[in-house]
């Protein structure tokens, strides 16, 4: 598969709470080459209403859903909340996949907060493929929540740190893409940018995502 420009799209479903037009936007854009997706249910139902009010609206169906939509994909999934919510990558099946995996960069796995579920660890979720003779990383995330805005807190100081620590582990070209939850212009982002990658935000001006 020589000289391939990959498309990739990084989507936070919002456990499915929009309804049929997220599904739509799926069905419309099969020519995707990697989509990657946070807030993903696969069950958990009953676990989540004792907690959220809301979870009537979630689609805890939702990995299924979307599989029966792209039929020609593979799909990964790596929960970060139990083993029913968390990050989705779904890949052409003509795409050659080295590795796949997860590293957690806050708190450990199966890690369950006393105060609030939103609280839970996080992990980036990776795989590396082949392509036009190089190896490229793709690295899924979504970004520690804390209930008080996407400014820097020290949580999200070391998670960043652990970001670029596992990021310096992987050989080959990196694409790190997802839900951040952070202000551009914070340190925990500065990290980051400071590791070699380019912010694509800001590079191409993007005022709002």
């Amino acid at each position: 598969m020589e000289n391939k420009e990959l498309k990739i799209i990084s989507l936070n479903t919002w456990g499915g709470i929009v309804g049929d037009s997220l599904l739509k936007f799926f069905q419309e854009n099969t020519d995707t080459d990697i989509f990657c997706l946070q807030e993903v249910y696969n069950g958990g139902k009953d676990y989540e209403k004792k907690f959220f009010k809301d979870s009537d609206k979630k689609n805890f169906d939702l990995l299924n859903n979307i599989s029966k939509i792209l039929k020609d994909f593979d799909f990964y999934f790596k929960p970060h909340l139990k083993d029913h919510y968390g990050l989705a990558i779904f890949i052409k099946k003509d795409l050659k996949i080295l590795k796949e995996g997860e590293f957690f960069v806050h708190k450990e796995k199966y890690f369950i907060p006393e105060d609030h579920l939103g609280f839970h660890a996080k992990n980036i979720q990776y795989l590396s493929l082949s392509l036009n003779g190089k190896v490229f990383n793709v690295c899924n995330f979504h970004g520690l929540w804390t209930g008080k805005g996407k400014d820097d807190t020290e949580d999200r100081i070391n998670q960043s740190q652990n970001i670029v620590n596992f990021l310096k582990t992987l050989e080959g070209e990196i694409i790190l893409c997802g839900d951040f939850n952070l202000e551009p212009n914070t340190e925990s982002v500065k990290i980051i940018e400071n590791s070699g990658l380019i912010n694509l935000i800001k590079e191409k001006k993007i005022t709002s995502t």
